[in-house]
């Protein structure tokens, strides 16, 4: 076996680039994270990392509500500046120039140039040490047109953006390789 051991780490493949919303009193603003994910189906839930000290994090507690935005390739230098810099600071959505919308929760910021959008409502938040793990109900999806295929997202069109946390670059998704819940059958005829 050639396996090198390393320090214990967060190393998860593929990672992908997300924009988290929340409104910071009554203002819209999005940080940018290198991962998050499913945490449940039914209902639908997501969870997401934020460190204590987070700007976005405040927001979400002052209203229990988040966003998960999934940018395109084409909106990659926005994503890394909303990644490096503080809402604190700078209105990202000025700069960025995000045309913002809400769904059904009044107080989770969408951004209508992602094509994929997710407005959450605060089920759980767990202190897990530099971290909170904050978990959502999925309560609005939302799409953009273009990237539907006879009316299901497709991930050829949302071109969704992967960071590499190791060596800290973006990447374009991939190609396919095989189909899902087929590739497997040609071993499940040797079992």
């Amino acid at each position: 076996m050639n396996k090198v051991e390393l320090q214990p780490d967060r190393l998860l493949y593929p990672r992908p680039t997300l924009l988290v919303g929340s409104n910071i009193d009554g203002k819209a603003n999005f940080m940018a994270m290198g991962g998050g994910g499913v945490v449940n189906a039914e209902p639908p839930m997501m969870g997401v990392l934020l460190r204590h000290k987070s700007y976005t994090l405040k927001g979400i507690w002052q209203n229990k509500t988040f966003s998960i935005n999934t940018p395109s390739v084409g909106l990659v230098k926005e994503a890394d500046f909303c990644g490096i810099t503080s809402g604190a600071d700078v209105d990202k959505v000025k700069v960025c120039q995000f045309k913002v919308f809400y769904g059904h929760l009044e107080t989770a910021p969408l951004i209508e140039q992602c094509p994929v959008n997710l407005e959450c409502r605060v089920g759980h938040i767990m202190n897990l040490g530099s971290h909170d793990f904050i978990i959502g109900q999925v309560e609005g999806t939302y799409v953009s047109g273009d990237c539907l295929t006879d009316g299901k997202p497709d991930v050829d069109k949302i071109r969704p953006i992967i960071f590499d946390v190791t060596f800290r670059r973006y990447f374009a998704f991939g190609e396919m390789i095989a189909e899902a819940y087929k590739a497997g059958l040609v071993l499940k005829e040797k079992a």
